[in-house]
């Protein structure tokens, strides 16, 4: 069963104190099984974003002791700050990263709230997919009169917390109340204006986010508010949904910013609020210079904001992952206050085991040395995969150069949607280089099982019969993928720039000499395999691949002999 994981992401009300926020932070990595994943402080609105994932339980462990030791170091009577907040720890939501349902993250969410309530004696509002009415839902609606307005909060009985004290007595006063939720992924996104005026920053704000802005009778800002026949607040909506912002000045870059919180990344993104923000601020007389990222943000976020930008100059969507996120960073002048770190900002990088080198990593010198080697991996299989990474690389290059040729801007997105099939392909082969040596440990490890008893020599016979099947697996898929990759690299060749018509034929002989390799992988691995009927027919299933890929070959051989 694959492991449940959730991303909690506390906002600590101190973002001056780096050796306080430190001690807060460094609490989450006492539990075993959580990773600390970013700090992100903020000297002008005084607050320190935080982010840690693991297991369920092992979260909700680690989000109680940081609340306590926020509680124990930080005095709300004390705090000031450009951002909303009434607690030490104002927020604290907790995530579904996988294997996990958002119903199922509210539940943690509640355990959490309670503990902290009953333990630690703060007031709990619970909020968002966790909030228990439905005026609580909304963050706003709970945080609502902030620090200042929270002895009178209290004691109203509409707004009793979910769980802990409900006065204003002294332990309160110091830590002040939390807001607990379970929540989708949320990004935080600042975009940075060539202003000082916070009002106009909310102007911004108003016209962008969903909430809108109040109705008045005059349309103007002072105006009398319009009302409903309910007597509720007549809101003009903003152009954005699943978007909440507000303006503020930063003192500490000495510019005013629209602060916003991207509550569904699937329905507006990143770069859409970007845009949208760019346009009202132009038609104000405004000009936005760049935006700040808080917290982390998910790889397919970055990669949808290139290509959003890709589009627009007619570029060629099939170029590596950096590179698009070069070009998002670039594009939405993320690195306009400071520079921005791909490996420390994105989730999918932060949570990669760096301890673990895999054989990808190495320089082309280490990667020939340890082949080498003395050791049997990396071996035929993980070499097969390579080659024919090299080969449709080969081919996307083609594609990639045809998309930017002078006189072919019509033909753009043809050459494009080739090279994002050849990326597809390179990448899918990619994995398989470091997969094929992993699979032949598993059989090396079948071996090295204890065969002292009937009972572990069965259960040692299984597990190199699985890891065998397994190692056959492999291989056979580099064959399959290799194969069908030779389509990137015909088409290139046929209707590609000329110039590079060679290097659309090495590609198809590196496909070719892959599929071949792992051909004999797979006869090999097979032979070993006790059940017979599997290892058959996937044997007969490779020579049929094998033949296509050596017709194919000659196919393109024959093509290019024919043109040079």
């Amino acid at each position: 069963m694959q492991k449940q994981l959730i991303e909690c992401v506390p906002n600590i009300s101190e973002g001056r104190d780096l050796d306080k926020i430190k001690i807060i932070a460094n609490t989450v990595e006492t539990v075993a099984g959580v990773k600390l994943l970013d700090i992100d402080p903020g000297v002008a609105t005084n607050r320190t974003v935080i982010t840690f994932v693991g297991e369920p339980k092992q979260v909700v462990k680690a989000a109680f002791l940081l609340i306590k030791k926020a509680s124990e170091l930080i005095d709300m009577s004390k705090h000031t700050g450009e951002h909303p907040r009434f607690g030490a720890t104002d927020v604290c939501p907790l995530v579904p990263i996988s294997n996990i349902s958002l119903t199922e993250t509210a539940k943690y969410a509640k355990e959490l709230g309670k503990r902290v309530g009953k333990e630690l004696k703060i007031p709990v509002y619970l909020y968002e997919n966790a909030a228990q009415e439905s005026k609580r839902k909304n963050l706003a609606n709970c945080r609502s009169g902030e620090y200042e307005g929270l002895k009178r909060k209290l004691v109203d009985l509409e707004w009793k917390p979910d769980f802990g004290p409900a006065e204003f007595n002294k332990s309160v006063i110091k830590s002040g109340a939390t807001a607990i939720s379970a929540r989708d992924f949320l990004i935080a996104y600042n975009v940075n204006l060539n202003s000082t005026s916070t009002r106009r920053a909310n102007a911004i704000a108003f016209d962008i986010r969903e909430n809108g802005r109040a109705k008045t009778e005059n349309g103007k800002i002072n105006g009398k508010k319009v009302l409903d026949k309910n007597g509720e607040i007549v809101r003009i909506p903003g152009k954005l949904k699943a978007v909440k912002g507000i303006g503020w000045f930063i003192d500490e870059y000495g510019i005013a910013q629209i602060s916003y919180n991207l509550t569904n990344i699937s329905i507006t993104s990143m770069h859409e609020a970007f845009d949208e923000t760019c346009k009202s601020a132009t038609k104000r007389g405004l000009r936005v210079t760049g935006s700040e990222l808080i917290g982390l943000i998910p790889l397919q976020a970055m990669l949808d904001a290139g290509n959003f930008y890709l589009k627009r100059q007619k570029r060629s969507l099939g170029i590596s992952d950096k590179e698009k996120i070069k070009i998002a960073v670039k594009s939405l002048g993320l690195d306009d206050l400071k520079p921005f770190n791909a490996q420390e900002k994105i989730i999918e990088y932060v949570l990669k085991d760096k301890k673990t080198k895999q054989l990808i990593d190495f320089t082309l010198s280490d990667f020939a040395e340890e082949t080498a080697g003395e050791s049997m991996a990396p071996g035929g299989g993980s070499i097969s995969a390579y080659v024919a990474t090299l080969g449709v690389s080969l081919g996307t290059m083609v594609a990639n150069l045809s998309a930017h040729k002078r006189g072919w801007d019509d033909q753009w997105e043809y050459f494009s949607d080739w090279a994002e099939k050849g990326q597809a392909y390179k990448n899918t082969l990619l994995a398989l280089v470091d997969e094929d040596t992993n699979a032949f440990n598993k059989i090396i490890d079948g071996f090295r099982m204890p065969k002292s008893s009937d009972k572990e020599k069965e259960a040692r016979a299984e597990a190199i019969e699985k890891a065998t099947i397994y190692a056959t697996e492999v291989p056979f898929k580099v064959m399959e993928t290799a194969e069908k990759s030779m389509e990137v690299m015909l088409e290139m060749a046929k209707k590609g720039i000329q110039n590079s018509l060679s290097d659309a034929g090495v590609g198809i002989l590196c496909a070719r000499t892959a599929v071949y390799g792992a051909y004999f992988n797979v006869k090999i691995n097979a032979k070993d395999i006790k059940d017979r009927k599997f290892a058959n027919a996937i044997v007969k299933k490779a020579e049929v691949i094998l033949n296509k890929a050596i017709l194919t070959e000659k196919q393109l051989i024959d093509f290019v002999n024919s043109k040079v």
